[in-house]
């Protein structure tokens, strides 16, 4: 905690240690930085070293100081060299490429041509050169090749008909000293007459930024500058390959020594600025800090202590002492590798209150399970847990925690997580009896074919397809023409007749029947069945998640909210959409195929329920349907005022009790709440604002009537029409499912089956770009896309269908200081 809040950053005690460790960062950031430019890589800190005592920290800062100034040196040295050969060897280039401009021999064997006098022969024949006093003067350097086409243009402009220009690309690339890049630098060579020519040529050289050099006029002279060029490079050559090897080593003694100095110097500073925040006592000998500790580790913290007063030779030794606060304490939730992952999806909604009910340890079962209704698919469950059991074998190497894609990350810190939900996928796939979308017969089919055969002759079901079938079971249909093989020949999808005797010999053992994969209304049968199943599995959800309320209102000692909320939240529920689903397993128990065809329709029911009618047309399910959906009617409309105005009217009287000094009866063990301006023990040196930033306690609530009764109405109204509208959420279930079950059936059908209509040796190699598309697909659409959407799906189920019955989540972390090992990056 801060004690020191209207002290100013640089007034307080150790605000020059502070500024000793940034000058030493800043040193390292140099280092750093030099290391980069050499191409080094500095690695992570070997081992974990405790912070520096104060002579230490002086070494170190003295020992980076040097390295840095050595680093400068080394380094202003190698540039300066590197610029000087680079202008040598520019240079040379210049009057190696004036040397073919300048020195150019006549031809071997060229007649010579008589040439007819006129006004300007005495400028061209060589003989006459010597009595001209017009000299030829030279102008030579390299030029940047974006900056060509200008110079040239404004050459001739400026000086036109007096200069003769030659530009020739270099032979090797150079560094750019501007820019660091390799650039093909163009040497130019320009002869003219006249100095105001060549003054020009000089400043329009200037303006480009071009490299000039001294041309020697004579041949002789250009040789030996060439020559002495020559042993200079070598020279120049020789002391830059010794500098750089000294700078290697000064640059390994970097590396050897930064990562260690890096991690010291941080948990140097880190304990500098949290004695910045502790104040001192009257004496002013002693420093008082104020935390927030587990009591589990509140040993340990005073073994710590107790050991810093005797490694510090301290003459007064560090004591430890609680102090009562009306703060409301921050949140710490211990958890391992495994449970890190579901821990952070909760936390995604909200961190919990202090000592509320954890939402966590149930979604580690939850979670999956929900995911995998949505995701039930024996192969692809196979493959996600494949994968990511992959990941918890190799979970200790290097290179897949220290890689930098941000998404393999998030596929590596939920690792558990995809291996749960792999494994309950491949649970629902044995369920719902699919792999990659086609059944296996793990038991004999409870359906027999042969009887219905030997009984009767099939038909062709005259239905339209239109029409749906019977709710319960497939659409069967007696027999009623004669036994035809050419019939069954051309139609692989018939239907069953349960109703015959020995057809239908019993339930499946374990899952959906095999059979109804090839049946013709199988998508029917199963959404009846998954949607039912979506309902039953929603509302047990839901009502599992207002019974964990009550382990908040017994353990915040609010005992008045187990009657005037729990209980009418659970008779709203069960009431309407728990007597739902015990409508579903009642039509289970009591119908059967041959009565299916007169079973009475529960949606109709569950309407004129609301309605408070019967429908004639409509059989009920049993006798006295009517009077008992009333009464539940009755009852969930009562539970609404009660949850209404129960607790708002409570905590109104018990306040009014209090003023007038009458006892209000409480519920056994509840505590008072606390009334305005009611204080508790505050920690020392605590000012106002610290405890008023504080949360308030679970019971310590504000009793101002209209702010609780507006409260209170909100909650009302969003739980009523939530359990409305979240039931109805639940049916994501059914249509997620579906849609996996369906993409995964036409990828099938549109690309796998293709490898196989072919039976010759043709088939086999289609087969193998066919099944590569097929794995491919299944892995980019089933797996990650489906997969993707089924956990967002199932992270919404727990966060608004779920969670909302019971938690809050307005907490805020425990953020315990810690050197976390790469907290320097």
């Amino acid at each position: 905690r801060q004690l020191n809040p209207k002290v100013s950053a640089f007034q307080r005690r150790f605000v020059g240690e502070v500024r000793r460790c940034e000058e030493m960062e800043k040193t390292f950031t140099f280092l750093q930085q030099e290391l980069r430019g050499a191409g080094r890589v500095l690695g992570p800190c070997p081992d974990n070293p405790r912070a520096p005592l104060a002579r230490e920290a002086l070494r170190v800062q003295e020992q980076s100081e040097q390295l840095a100034q050595e680093l400068r040196e080394v380094s202003c040295n190698r540039a300066s060299l590197r610029g000087r050969l680079r202008e040598l060897r520019q240079y040379l280039h210049v009057l190696r490429e004036g040397q073919r401009f300048t020195s150019l021999p006549a031809p071997l064997g060229s007649p010579s041509r008589p040439r007819a006098l006129s006004e300007r022969e005495p400028l061209l024949d060589p003989s006459l050169h010597q009595h001209l006093d017009r000299k030829i003067n030279f102008v030579a350097g390299v030029i940047h090749p974006w900056r060509v086409s200008a110079f040239e243009r404004l050459l001739w402009r400026a000086c036109r008909g007096y200069l003769v220009a030659s530009f020739v690309e270099m032979p090797e690339p150079m560094e750019d000293p501007a820019s660091g890049e390799s650039v093909t630098w163009v040497i130019f060579l320009i002869s003219y007459w006249g100095e105001m020519i060549g003054q020009k040529i000089r400043k329009i050289s200037d303006c480009f930024h071009c490299h000039v050099y001294p041309y020697p006029e004579s041949e002789a002279s250009r040789v030996d500058t060439m020559n002495g060029l020559h042993s200079q490079i070598q020279d120049l050559s020789v002391v830059l390959e010794e500098t750089e090897q000294y700078l290697a080593q000064v640059l390994d003694k970097v590396v050897l020594v930064l990562p260690t100095w890096r991690v010291q110097v941080q948990k140097m500073k880190a304990i500098y600025l949290v004695l910045n925040q502790c104040s001192f006592d009257v004496t002013e000998k002693c420093l008082i800090a104020e935390v927030w500790c587990p009591v589990r580790d509140l040993t340990q913290v005073q073994d710590a202590l107790r050991q810093g007063s005797y490694k510090s030779g301290s003459s007064v030794e560090c004591f430890v002492q609680r102090i009562p606060t009306t703060e409301s304490p921050p949140t710490l939730i211990r958890t391992n590798k495994f449970t890190a992952g579901f821990q952070n999806i909760v936390d995604a909604y909200g961190v919990a209150s202090y000592q509320e009910v954890n939402p966590a340890p149930y979604a580690i079962i939850t979670f999956p399970f929900i995911f995998a209704i949505m995701f039930g698919d024996v192969g692809h469950g196979l493959l996600m847990f494949l994968f990511a059991l992959w990941m918890v074998l190799y979970e200790n190497s290097p290179s897949l925690r220290q890689a930098s894609n941000e998404i393999w990350l998030t596929f590596f810190e939920g690792r558990y997580l995809i291996l749960l939900m792999g494994a309950f996928s491949i649970y629902t796939g044995f369920i719902y009896n699919e792999c990659f979308s086609k059944a296996t017969v793990i038991f004999p089919s409870a359906w027999s074919v042969a009887t219905m055969a030997n009984h009767s002759s099939w038909r062709w079901d005259s239905q339209p397809p239109w029409e749906p079938p019977p709710r319960t079971l497939p659409a069967l249909t007696p027999p009623r023409s004669t036994h035809s093989p050419e019939y069954l020949a051309t139609h692989p999808s018939l239907t069953l007749d349960p109703n015959v005797t020995g057809v239908f010999r019993g339930p499946y053992p374990f899952g959906i029947d095999p059979i109804w994969s090839l049946a013709i209304n199988h998508l029917n049968f199963l959404n009846s069945f998954k949607m039912k199943m979506s309902v039953v599995l929603g509302v047990v959800h839901m009502g599992f998640g207002v019974l964990l309320g009550v382990f908040n209102h017994v353990h915040f000692q609010q005992r008045h909210r187990l009657v005037l909320e729990f209980l009418p939240e659970m008779v709203f529920l069960l009431a309407l959409f728990g007597y739902l689903v015990f409508l579903i397993f009642y039509k289970w128990v009591k119908f059967s195929a041959a009565d299916s065809m007169v079973a009475p329709s529960i949606l109709i029911h569950f309407i004129d329920m609301f309605l408070f009618t019967s429908n004639t047309a409509n059989l009920p399910l049993y006798q006295g349907q009517v009077p008992v959906q009333t009464v539940l009617v009755v009852l969930a409309l009562a539970s609404v005022p009660v949850l209404l105005l129960g607790t708002p009217l409570y905590l109104w009287c018990r306040r009014r009790a209090l003023r007038t000094g009458c006892p209000a009866p409480a519920a056994a063990g509840e505590q008072e709440p606390l009334l305005e301006g009611q204080e508790a023990g505050n920690s020392v040196n605590a000012i106002k604002e610290d405890v008023e930033s504080g949360g308030h306690s679970p019971d310590a609530e504000h009793l101002d009537f209209a702010e609780i009764f507006m409260h209170q109405a909100i909650h009302t109204i969003e739980y009523c029409l939530g359990c409305v509208s979240n039931t109805a959420s639940y049916l994501r279930l059914w249509a997620l499912s579906l849609a996996h079950a369906q993409l995964s059936e036409v990828l099938w059908t549109m690309v796998m089956r293709n490898g196989f209509v072919r039976l010759s040796y043709v088939g086999g190699v289609v087969l193998v770009p066919v099944f590569a598309a097929f794995a491919v697909l299944t892995v980019a659409i089933l797996l990650v896309m489906e997969g993707l959407s089924a956990f967002l799906h199932a992270l919404r189920l727990h966060w608004v269908e779920f969670q909302n019955k019971f938690y809050v989540g307005a907490g805020y972390k425990l953020c315990p200081f810690a050197f976390a090992p790469n907290a320097w990056e």
